[in-house]
């Protein structure tokens, strides 16, 4: 009622100003994975078994593939990253990495170069994880852009890195328009470039170490016909050995946009994007197998006799005799044969951008998003009956569809830019987990042969979630280059399902374990979420600001097996999950969060600063932690009452000469506990997995048709547990990056070549962290070391 209401006002406001403006008035127009295997509960993640882990060119023509990125623009609390930026390192790096080491408050780490391991991707903003905060891209909801694409996709599946012309982050509070159930603060935009008027296209390819091998294509047909109609076409292929132990990671992408131009009153946009990601996981591993068998530890395929002795004596007690007095019995349970993923999306939406009035702009995206994937992994706790091996594989066959739209309008009345929409989502998402028999001689194959004849299905899960939200905003214009903004969104989301057949009585021959089956409901609701801003920019150099927001997160879902959702990984055979689940419906909340930013830029050719200080309130602050003893643990979902946050960002960019600058930034973050779970406090304990402290500096210069990029990254120590009595130590990380550009050679134009250097000085440390945190100790598998030094060359051309 109260989006019908706003929506009857909104264009009775907008007939009223169209007539105003006919009667001579002027009017402004605003343009889980396999999450190995612990019995009886442990330690899993989206469906993952608890204890092992899987898973600007210089001299240029002048239409080039570059777009203008002038929208793309730092302002108020929200951080641009431009295209020019992005073509500073190894082409296909995840945006999400570029945007770390170009932006102060960002953290990012993985396992792999490029940073496309959807597993062990890390992404913090200001102490909000990738799950925390709002992510669109042109328009589109990208959900928490977690593994396993429970109700969305990450960016590196949804769009090829060329493709991209820009994208901002903001890291306040976020924006009331941000389509999105997960924003506790921060919203990530990610923008794509329109096809170009000529025709043309753009061929690139990329070598390097571990047999990188990757291929970029891109036509753009330019203008077909007198209305405008135009379009590109490309394709993407990254493939590449694993830098440790057996296997590779593939990716496949293809994009297509299509713009068609509506007479001078808007446009219709149309895209399809495909990806397909077969990859090879590299083995999570607790900080005490990382410090003793090495950077190199991971999955033990081929060693296939090595992995049925492992696996025995994670059945049966003990440790092989080389490794007593080095490695537990609980650490050699970590260890599997092989862990594998699979991901395939296919996304395609239609947006249209109308001037419905002179002050009265509606844009509408409608979208349609099906994914589906397979997650193998060995599990060591399990037998294969035919063959009487101590192990078989486990396979979670994931299906996502996502269905939605988006509903905008934007109306100039006077000062004034009102702003209003709408968004409705519904996902259906299934789960089902089955069972394959490994041989004597040979495992089952962990990327493909999933015959239903050869699988018993263990249990299956299922979930739908509708979700709507609503917001009003208005920016009012005080004088020049002073507005305030105020605001709010309203937010609903009712998410059904759980476990809709479990057969571990009738699997006792696989020797499963309890594997928690919980079935119900949970609702997140709150109709007045509000957003304050206000920015000044003063003395043509100068801008202050500030930023007032209350967000609230909606709860996750994934597989019984998995752990950090409200229905994953709860109690014990003892204590059925279903009872805990009833539980915890009564008591448990939406987490809530208060952000505050204030802040100041200042911009001049020779020099950008800036510095920002913030502060952010949790309200029914959700922790996961594992509980119990090794042999019966369970995954515990619990409020720990508050949390406070602390923090500051300052920047500094100094260009001296024509073509440098020097870039450095410091953050800091004092994020702790205020209450308890389990009995125990936390009060004064930091967050888990966020460093305190960060420092980043970049140094660019481009001469002529060259191009020279240092980056260095300083990451400090981060809480492994709640009681901090781990941490996952400090480190330091380079990377290095040159261009030159050869201009026009016959028919290619800009060839250019680029060679870059990743983990420079091949530093051993952590990079990315999947799955939930102890309480204290260091028994979880989920630490993934870092890629060492890599090489990569490519070569580019545009025709």
């Amino acid at each position: 009622m109260l989006a019908g209401s706003a929506f009857l006002w909104l264009l009775s406001v907008g007939s009223a100003a169209m007539a105003a403006t006919q009667a001579g008035k002027t009017t402004s127009t605003a343009a889980t994975a396999h999450r190995l295997h612990r019995p009886a509960g442990g330690q899993a993640v989206h469906g993952r078994p608890a204890r092992s882990q899987s898973t600007a060119t210089p001299h240029s023509a002048p239409e080039t593939l570059k777009v203008s990125v002038s929208r793309i623009r730092s302002h108020g609390a929200v951080q641009a990253v431009t295209r020019q930026q992005m073509d500073h390192f190894v082409e296909g790096t995840s945006p999400n990495q570029v945007l770390a080491m170009t932006t102060p408050g960002v953290s990012f780490a993985s396992d792999d170069a490029f940073g496309l391991d959807t597993v062990a991707n890390t992404l913090y903003i200001r102490g909000f994880s990738r799950n925390q905060v709002g992510a669109s891209l042109d328009g589109i909801p990208m959900g928490e852009q977690g593994f396993g694409n429970i109700n969305g996709l990450t960016v590196d599946e949804a769009v090829i890195q060329e493709n991209l012309s820009g994208m901002t982050v903001s890291q306040g509070a976020g924006a009331v328009d941000t389509p999105s159930a997960q924003n506790l603060g921060g919203a990530l935009t990610y923008t794509t470039s329109d096809p170009l008027s000529k025709a043309g296209g753009r061929v690139g390819q990329t070598f390097g170490s571990y047999n990188a091998f990757r291929t970029f294509g891109r036509v753009d047909s330019g203008v077909l016909n007198s209305t405008g109609t135009k379009f590109y076409a490309s394709y993407a292929r990254t493939d590449q050995d694993l830098w440790k132990g057996f296997g590779y990671q593939l990716e496949q992408q293809a994009n297509f946009k299509l713009v068609q131009p509506v007479g001078d009153r808007g446009k219709i946009t149309a895209i399809f994007d495909y990806s397909n990601f077969e990859q090879y996981n590299y083995m999570g591993l607790t900080k005490g197998l990382w410090e003793t068998q090495g950077r190199n530890t991971t999955f033990l395929k081929p060693n296939y006799a090595l992995a049925k002795e492992y696996a025995y004596y994670a059945q049966n007690g003990g440790v092989p005799a080389n490794l007593q007095g080095i490695l537990t019995n609980d650490e050699i349970g970590d260890y599997a044969y092989d862990g594998t993923q699979t991901q395939r999306n296919y996304l395609s939406a239609v947006t249209a951008d109308f001037q419905l009035f002179p002050n009265v702009t509606s844009k509408t995206v409608a979208y349609a998003h099906v994914s589906s994937g397979d997650y193998s992994g060995t599990n060591p706790y399990l037998v294969s009956p035919t063959s009487g091996v101590d192990m078989a594989m486990e396979t979670g066959h994931m299906s996502t569809q996502r269905i939605g739209f988006t509903q905008s309008f934007d109306i100039k009345v006077h000062d004034n830019d009102i702003q209003t929409g709408i968004w409705y989502e519904n996902v259906d998402y299934s789960y089902p987990m089955r069972l394959y028999e490994d041989g004597v001689d040979q495992a089952h194959n962990s990327v493909g042969d999933f015959r239903a004849s050869q699988a018993s299905t263990w249990y299956s899960d299922a979930f739908n979630t509708n979700t709507f939200q609503f917001y009003l905003q208005d920016t009012y214009h005080i004088i020049p280059g002073m507005t305030i903004n105020a605001g709010f969104r309203s937010l609903l989301q009712t998410t059904h399902g759980g476990t809709k057949m479990d057969d571990t009585a009738g699997l006792a021959d696989w020797n499963t374990y309890y594997s928690h089956p919980a079935n119900g409901s949970m609702t997140a609701a709150n109709a007045f979420l509000p957003h304050f801003n206000w920015d000044y920019h003063f003395k043509q150099n100068h801008e202050i600001y500030f930023d007032i927001a209350e967000n609230m997160r909606a709860y996750d879902y994934s597989t019984q097996q998995s752990s950090g959702t409200v229905w994953g990984g709860l109690g014990s055979a003892s204590n059925p999950a279903q009872s805990v689940f009833n539980a915890n419906k009564k008591t448990l909340r939406p987490e809530r969060t208060w952000n505050y930013v204030v802040g100041y830029r200042y911009n001049s050719k020779m020099l950008t600063a800036s510095v920002d200080f913030y502060h952010t309130d949790y309200y029914n602050r959700l922790a996961t932690i594992t509980s119990g003893p090794t042999t019966n643990q369970y995954s515990e979902v619990g409020n720990v009452g508050r949390e406070s946050m602390n923090g500051a960002d300052v920047l500094a960019a100094v260009r001296p000469v024509k073509g440098l600058e020097i870039t450095n930034s410091f953050s800091w973050n004092d994020a702790t506990y205020e209450g308890s779970i389990d009995g125990t406090s936390l009060k004064g304990k930091h967050q888990v997995f966020y460093p305190k402290f960060m420092y980043k500096a970049n140094l660019s210069y481009t001469w002529r048709r060259a191009m020279f990029n240092f980056n260095a990254t300083y990451t400090g120590g981060r809480p492994l547990t709640y009681l901090n009595d781990q941490y996952i130590p400090a480190y330091w990380t380079s990377n290095l990056n040159g261009s030159y550009n050869f201009g026009k050679v016959g028919f290619a134009r800009n060839i250019k070549a680029t060679f870059g250097i990743t983990n420079l000085f091949n530093k051993n440390y952590i990079g990315g962290v999947y799955g939930a945190a102890s309480l204290k100790g260091d028994d979880n598998p989920i630490l993934y070391v870092a890629a060492p030094r890599e090489f990569f060359g490519s070569v580019s051309a545009q025709f």
